[in-house]
């Protein structure tokens, strides 16, 4: 792929392809989960946490064994479900409150999963390089995850 943009275009066609028959929401995370973590550079792990009785609970993923429960009041992840943006940042051990379940994690990127107006779940992106997502990096994410969203309100 030339850029970004074509890049992200490819892996949401993918994505679309893998979850447009299956209803199933652990099995089509699990394979966004893989896509992604397949076909991004500079990434050591891609996964779901689930919103649960008010706490974040890991779902499927692709990487190092993780965290299992998320307070919503803590980490990056809590803090995309808590404010329903999507939270970039480019040196998590200046995240406030950051959760360090990978200590070699150093920029991440979370992703809520709105569906009817509400967090079901996040979509959690970790690497070890500093800055490494961006505002197309973002942006293809959110279409992937937009598609996700729609999947799952049907």
């Amino acid at each position: 792929m030339t850029n970004k943009t074509e890049f992200y275009s490819a892996l949401l066609a993918q994505t679309k392809a893998l979850i447009a028959q299956e209803s199933d929401v652990i099995a089509n995370m699990a394979n966004i989960s893989a896509l992604l973590f397949e076909h991004l550079d500079e990434v050591n792990w891609v996964g779901f946490y689930r919103l649960v009785d008010n706490e974040l609970v890991l779902g499927p993923f692709q990487g190092k064994v993780a965290c299992i429960r998320i307070p919503l009041s803590k980490g990056v992840c809590g803090a995309a479900a808590i404010t329903q943006e999507v939270q970039r940042v480019a040196d998590v051990h200046q995240f406030s409150g950051h959760i360090a379940c990978d200590a070699s994690t150093n920029a991440e990127i979370v992703l809520p999963v709105i569906v009817n107006n509400s967090v079901v779940a996040v979509l959690d992106i970790d690497s070890q390089s500093f800055s490494r997502f961006d505002e197309a990096d973002q942006q293809g994410l959110q279409a992937i995850v937009d598609v996700f969203s729609q999947q799952i309100s049907k």
